[in-house]
């Protein structure tokens, strides 16, 4: 996930959740929050526990996100987000929360146009060990043609959508079932995590197995080593074995016009 998809999911996500988009520059964004966001994202339990004692007005905060930092101009202070960072996995965290399916209509002009079923999903896929990487796929398949679409989120983006389906367009039902739509979706994904270096669970097993050495050694060779060993042994495992992880962050119907993709 680029810098630049990184800004514009932010800016979507804040103006889909009714928040007030203060200063949108190319290297960060100054948004100011709604109470309903600002008790999830900002970690301020007692405020607003006082709040609803006292009968109070809520000042929920302003949140300054840069998303360049080289090109932030001088003075502007606010977070770094970038994939990985701890603010961007909440904000991901918290679309499960808040919305974790949409549906979405284009405005097409003119009318009368028919409108193709798209089945999206945003995929985080996490490679664990004893360190961690991530990846972000955003996916869409055509649920008539079978079409797949990397890099959907940004497509949809460059469209006017609507919650509500335009006068004078209709939609086509799918052929494909938005069940089977995400078996294909999660099968694209495999394959393309089979192109990946895995250079990385090789070395983990590597570091796994210098560390069991280790303990072998602190143990010594006797055949009682006792209930402590054999978790220490697990304690291993579970620091060191390499896996992948594929989580559907979000997802959506989008009815599209036929060349919108």
């Amino acid at each position: 996930m680029q810098q630049r998809e990184i800004h514009q999911f932010l800016l979507k996500y804040f103006q889909s959740n009714g928040c007030e988009i203060l200063c949108n520059a190319p290297s960060y964004l100054i948004v100011q929050l709604t109470a309903e966001l600002d008790k999830l994202l900002m970690n301020r339990p007692f405020y607003w526990h006082y709040l609803e004692k006292t009968g109070g007005t809520p000042n929920p905060m302003k949140l300054t996100l840069i998303t360049d930092h080289e090109n932030v101009p001088e003075g502007i202070q606010g977070e770094f987000i970038h994939f990985g960072s701890p603010r961007l996995h909440q904000i991901f965290q918290s679309t499960k929360n808040l919305a974790s399916y949409i549906r979405l209509y284009e405005n097409t002009m003119p009318s009368h146009n028919p409108l193709f079923p798209w089945l999206s999903a945003n995929i985080k896929v996490s490679f664990v060990c004893d360190r961690k990487k991530e990846m972000f796929f955003s996916l869409g398949v055509n649920l008539i043609t079978g079409q797949i679409a990397n890099h959907f989120h940004d497509k949809i983006l460059a469209l006017r959508v609507t919650p509500k389906i335009p006068d004078y367009s209709f939609t086509l039902s799918p052929l494909i079932m938005p069940k089977s739509g995400l078996r294909r979706l999660d099968r694209y994904v495999r394959l393309q995590l089979e192109e990946e270096n895995h250079d990385w669970a090789i070395r983990a097993v590597e570091r796994w197995e210098n560390d069991l050495l280790l303990l072998e050694h602190f143990y010594g060779e006797s055949d009682e080593k006792g209930e402590s060993y054999e978790t220490e042994k697990e304690a291993l495992r579970e620091q060191y074995e390499p896996k992948i992880k594929i989580a559907v962050i979000n997802g959506g119907m989008f009815y599209l016009s036929e060349k919108a993709i």
